[in-house]
């Protein structure tokens, strides 16, 4: 009897951890995981355009451009270019450009970093449309460039004279693109047309947006970390991504014009 007994409380006694290992197994859940973000470098902005084409939209500017400054710069970046050609009593031309770069990483909290891009881009393209003192805002898509490319133009009316800017946002990937760029005839000279400048800044866009794809094909001099050969979207953990924003670029177009 006193056998049985043990053996039977035996028993009981195997099932019970049975049933607790079963448990703490179920209970245990994976790590969230995002896809990781295509791009990881950024070229250096006032490496982006050649200079035949800075020749075009600056033509007399100096030989380098004014870095922004950049509290990251594996995330932003951002150079600026402006031309002043003087024609005598005729008058002058101004031209201001600038080239504005920010990468997302991907994130477990706040999603790819192709979705905060395109967050951001529809941001940009919202602020370009808000600056005071615009008049005739348009915004047009523009194809070609990027995963989505929108081109915002008006006109600006200033003491110094009538300024036609063009603002092209571009998203490509997780980086998102934006150049500004606009020219006025001052004391006299004629307005730049808006046409011509809008040809321009989208031949820019195109040169900026080649650029931070060579800076990730293992063939540019991006700055952060290093790029693969052939950039992938294979899921991985999320890397920490830039809190930081960056100011318009079309509200300080109005201001340095």
């Amino acid at each position: 009897m006193l056998v049985a007994a043990g053996c039977s409380s035996d028993s009981g006694s195997d099932d019970a951890g049975g049933d607790k290992s079963s448990e703490t197994s179920a209970s245990v859940s994976a790590s969230p995981t995002v896809q990781a973000a295509t791009y990881t470098s950024l070229p250096d902005a006032c490496d982006t355009l050649s200079k035949g084409t800075l020749g075009d939209l600056v033509p007399k500017a100096s030989k380098s451009g004014k870095q922004g400054k950049s509290d990251d710069i594996k995330t932003r970046g951002s150079c600026s270019w402006s031309s002043l050609d003087n024609n005598g009593v005729k008058g002058s031309q101004f031209r201001w450009l600038n080239v504005s770069l920010l990468r997302f990483d991907s994130d477990v909290t706040r999603g790819e970093g192709d979705k905060l891009a395109q967050e951001y881009f529809d941001k940009q393209v919202q602020d370009a449309q808000a600056v005071d003192g615009a008049k005739n805002a348009k915004a047009a898509p523009v194809t070609g460039t990027g995963e989505a490319a929108t081109l915002v133009t008006y006109d600006l009316k200033k003491k110094e004279g009538s300024f036609k800017q063009q603002t092209l946002v571009t998203r490509v990937e997780n980086v998102v693109v934006t150049v500004d760029y606009n020219g006025a005839g001052l004391a006299g000279e004629k307005t730049p047309s808006a046409d011509t400048l809008a040809k321009l800044v989208k031949t820019a866009a195109k040169e900026a947006v080649a650029s931070v794809t060579k800076a990730n094909s293992g063939g540019g001099t991006g700055t952060g970390g290093a790029a693969s050969p052939s950039p992938s979207k294979s899921a991985s953990k999320s890397p920490s991504t830039s809190t930081s924003k960056s100011t318009s670029p079309s509200k300080s177009t109005a201001k340095k014009s």
